[in-house]
């Protein structure tokens, strides 16, 4: 019976390790600072680099579960968004940018996930190269990064952004798009990171 116990809190920690440390690192990235940009309420933190290599690496469910109890933390009023900002952030300017989070790692995850495992099948029917299978990983993984974050996420930011503050959607919009050559060089490292880890799930099929 205890074995059972056991075995059965090891898997539970297993499944649940990833989640927590997406929650942690999200916090610590918040906490090790912002940088301000003119003309938007908006920062720039490493939160989104973290959910990029989540989403690349951890599949859509355990990346969203962290996501998602990250954003919990902070409904509860624990000071883990930018600037030290919880329950009242997320009815802000920047607060559809935090919900936007969501959508943004599902879609990149799915999206990632679906595009890789169509590479394993052709590497596998047609003895593709390696390298170019790391080649094609990499552009799978930059453009679902780029249609999560940068579509969607920007898009529901946004959109958000625009209501809560009463500015025409195009000038929010506008807005956002002095985050993007940030998000590209994060999106480049966070795609490289990500190589490792699905070549490596790759050989173990």
């Amino acid at each position: 019976m205890h074995s059972v116990t056991r075995v059965n809190l090891r898997s539970l920690v297993r499944t649940l390790a990833p989640s927590l440390i997406v929650a942690l690192l999200l916090c610590g990235s918040t906490m090790a600072g912002k940088i301000p940009v003119p003309g938007t309420p908006v920062p720039i933190t490493l939160q989104t680099f973290v959910l990029m290599t989540a989403a690349l690496t951890l599949g859509w469910r355990r990346a969203t579960a962290g996501t998602v109890l990250y954003l919990g933390l902070g409904a509860a009023g624990l000071p883990v968004f930018s600037g030290g900002g919880s329950t009242l952030s997320l009815i802000g300017p920047s607060g559809g940018f935090l919900f936007g989070f969501v959508p943004s790692v599902m879609l990149t995850a799915v999206l990632a996930g679906t595009a890789n495992r169509a590479i394993t099948s052709l590497r596998t029917k047609h003895d593709m190269h390696p390298a170019l299978a790391g080649a094609a990983r990499f552009i799978a993984c930059f453009m679902a990064c780029a249609f999560g974050f940068l579509i969607a996420g920007y898009g529901f930011g946004a959109a958000f952004q625009s209501t809560v503050t009463g500015m025409p959607l195009g000038i929010t919009a506008a807005s956002t798009l002095v985050f993007v050559p940030g998000d590209l060089i994060k999106i480049a490292v966070a795609s490289l990171l990500a190589l490792p880890v699905l070549a490596s799930a790759d050989s173990a099929r």
